[in-house]
């Protein structure tokens, strides 16, 4: 499991006042038609910080995953991809200690008080990185957000953990800063 994440759940209690479970709980009560419509209950009705309703939500839905097993899935047949995945999380994991890593079904969210990253395995040889950077220019390399849509700003294709470079932490710091 991802640390990050792992320690996220472990504070759960004291920071929220419930265990992940208790918070699975009170969502089951509820019928919500979208993600944002149960983020936004657990952060008006509960007082929960983003971060945490977010999480809460997205681990809700997943049926007995893990993180871990969320990851897993997500990278199995695509072993060759996971030093470019490490990759990305160290520099993201160096940003701050108030960012959150949430693994999703298909992509694992990278979140500050918005989610400003998006890693994607996209093909067997290649993850797409969504970035949420407004007003930035496209390049060569930073293109239009794609396949993300409104997700994200912007998509950088890796195909090599080499790819993350000096230019893409440089990138991924920018969309961290604007995250607030």
């Amino acid at each position: 499991m991802e640390k990050a994440l792992q320690t996220m759940i472990d504070n759960m209690p004291e920071k929220t006042g419930k265990s992940l479970n208790e918070w699975k709980s009170i969502l089951k009560t509820k019928t919500f038609a979208k993600h944002s419509e149960a983020v936004n209950y657990l952060k008006k009705e509960h007082n929960v910080t983003h971060g945490f309703a977010n999480t809460i939500v997205t681990l809700s839905k997943e049926k007995n995953n893990s993180p871990a097993d969320l990851v897993d899935q997500q990278y199995k047949g695509k072993e060759n991809l996971i030093p470019i995945y490490e990759a990305l999380l160290n520099v993201v994991k160096s940003l701050g200690g108030d960012v959150t890593i949430t693994p999703k079904k298909t992509t694992v969210s990278i979140i500050r008080k918005k989610q400003f990253a998006l890693i994607k395995p996209a093909t067997k040889t290649r993850i797409d990185l969504g970035l949420k950077i407004k007003d930035k220019p496209t390049t060569d390399r930073l293109e239009s957000s794609g396949p993300f849509g409104s997700m994200c700003t912007h998509r950088v294709q890796l195909i090599d953990a080499t790819q993350v470079d000096a230019e893409l932490k440089t990138w991924l710091t920018e969309a961290y800063k604007k995250a607030t």
